[in-house]
């Protein structure tokens, strides 16, 4: 294995990156038990010795790829505030969690294969800082319900929603594709108006009544 102490060379920054990069393709199709190190060189383009100078074992690819994920995973949830609108701040939050859909759709699998298996690598990030943030921004949305600014609903099943009808794009864009058959990416655009306007309508609190 590679000393980790010594600084790296630009040929060995590239090689580790083309691994990382072909391991996440290799991991988002066949998860972590149904990929080996033969398929991740092949699709490196490198030997399986040459794999192994850079990472000791499957294992280790797969926990670099899975704690580089999940800060990006959390962000769009950070960046949900108390600043603007509470309708506008959520549906902001939804297209932020489509367009990683539609652009880091592997990402996206390798997140959810590693959830399906019982999380046996973020385990600890998910009962812990993750948890933190999301009971934060729960909060702050039964705030935001509270005050009247939003229609009461559950946070956590409205985030939990969220999570299911944006990732789906990407988790299950073999079955999206094959029912639309999109011109590229068009039907992301579609897909943003539609949650749009369901989650404008779901969130919008109740005017006074009249009568």
């Amino acid at each position: 294995m590679m000393g980790q102490d010594r600084p790296r060379t630009r040929i060995q920054e590239k090689n580790r990156a083309t691994i990382l990069d072909a391991a996440l393709e290799v991991f988002s199709q066949h998860g972590f038990r149904g990929a080996t190190l033969d398929q991740i060189a092949r699709a490196a383009g490198l030997s399986k010795p040459n794999v192994l100078y850079y990472f000791p074992s499957k294992e280790a690819i797969h926990a670099t790829l899975v704690d580089g994920l999940i800060h990006d995973w959390i962000e769009p949830l950070r960046a949900l505030g108390p600043e603007g609108d509470p309708v506008e701040e959520i549906l902001a939050y939804v297209r932020r969690k489509l367009e990683m859909s539609r652009t880091m759709p592997r990402e996206s699998r390798l997140f959810a294969n590693e959830i399906v298996q019982g999380a046996p690598r973020l385990g600890p990030e998910i009962t812990g800082a993750f948890k933190v943030l999301v009971d934060e921004k729960a909060a702050m949305i039964r705030g935001w319900e509270e005050a009247g600014r939003l229609a009461p609903l559950d946070p956590y099943h409205l985030i939990f929603s969220i999570w299911a009808t944006t990732q789906h794009y990407a988790d299950f864009d073999v079955q999206v594709r094959s029912i639309l058959e999109p011109k590229g990416d068009v039907h992301f655009a579609e897909a943003e108006a539609f949650l749009t306007a369901l989650y404008r309508a779901a969130l919008t609190p109740p005017g006074p009544a009249t009568g």
